[in-house]
């Protein structure tokens, strides 16, 4: 494995030397945890990149979720490990996390800009009931007041709501969580490893009730499995419920790694649609532009209907400091069954 290539950048952050262990739970069987001594966190997103964010801190490397179409499976091959499998299951833990980011935020060349996590690899992903790294991360967040968003699918935010509402009074913080659909017989298949949709709409709820901004990011929508009209609203319908404050959608997109790993997925499960995959994404990584602007184009408009708008992440805000709501019965038992 080279670890020395472990990094987001291509200067490593770690070599042979801070590998710590390499640990292998009964109680999370065919998981694979490496911990290792991180020599940075936080990162610089490239500049041909189109997020809409300029620096990002990932705990973790590989995904638990074992989303078909993770566009981050790439990176695991920096590793010498492959983009499906080990993707799902060699999972490597930064275990100095919570320490480094507190020393990156004090140093002096830092500037205080937003931090976005859970953009790479999910940040509460099943290695996190393990390590609990966010609770420290969350805390230094607070302490330097620094400006911060999540995305997350796992329903273990909720753990840290208490500190989600500290940070949130003295600086900038937004949550989104990922719901690209409801369909259960389709989420077992190609989410297999993250939480019901269901219970993901619980999160926002229970974020909500507690003044977390949350907003639902609508992806990614699936070509011909997840975009039906019909489907498109019933989403939309589901989000504006559990009381998210904004609704934007993302088509699929299969990046180099993803794209091979999806494609199969889809040849065992839905074989009569890979042809029209291949036609769809014969221009590359990305659906054509008139997909693209045709879902947002629907979305936008189901949107509208029950006073939901795109994400901005002019959204995040801070909180008056004020004693927070009671969480509903439904939400607090999502939390007790979090994993």
């Amino acid at each position: 494995m080279r670890w020395d290539n472990l990094g987001e950048s291509p200067s490593a952050l770690f070599g042979t030397d801070v590998v710590t262990r390499t640990v292998d739970t009964p109680e999370f069987r065919g998981i694979t945890f490496h911990e290792v001594r991180a020599r940075s966190l936080v990162n610089r997103v490239p500049g041909a990149s189109r997020m809409p964010f300029e620096w990002t801190a990932n705990p973790y490397r590989g995904c638990s979720h074992a989303c078909v179409y993770c566009f981050a499976r790439k990176t695991h091959g920096y590793l010498d490990l492959d983009t499906g499998v080990d993707f799902d299951s060699q999972i490597v833990v930064k275990v100095n996390a919570p320490e480094l980011l507190r020393r990156e935020l004090a140093a002096p060349r830092w500037r205080g800009e937003h931090l976005a996590m859970g953009t790479n690899v999910d940040c509460y992903q099943r290695a996190e009931g393990r390590y609990a790294l966010m609770p420290g991360i969350l805390a230094a967040l607070r302490d330097h007041a620094n400006p911060f968003s999540i995305l997350t699918k796992g329903t273990l935010v909720l753990r840290d709501l208490a500190l989600l509402r500290q940070a949130a009074e003295v600086t900038e913080v937004g949550v989104s969580v990922s719901v690209g659909f409801l369909d259960e017989a389709l989420w077992r298949t190609v989410e297999p490893g993250t939480p019901a949709p269901g219970r993901r709409l619980d999160v926002v709820r229970t974020l909500t009730a507690h003044g977390i901004p949350c907003g639902v990011l609508m992806a990614p929508v699936l070509p011909f499995l997840s975009d039906a009209p019909e489907q498109l609203r019933a989403t939309v319908r589901a989000v504006a419920e559990a009381g998210a404050d904004s609704v934007t959608p993302l088509a699929l997109h299969l990046r180099p790694g993803a794209r091979e790993w999806y494609l199969a997925w889809l040849g065992r499960h839905h074989p009569h649609l890979v042809r029209r995959y291949e036609e769809l994404y014969a221009g590359g990584s990305y659906a054509p532009t008139w997909y693209q602007r045709r879902i947002t184009r629907q979305v936008h408009e189901l949107a509208a209907e029950h006073g939901l708008g795109p994400f901005r992440r002019g959204r995040a805000r801070r909180l008056p400091s004020e004693p927070a709501p009671s969480p509903e019965p439904r939400a607090q038992a999502t939390q007790l069954t979090l994993l």
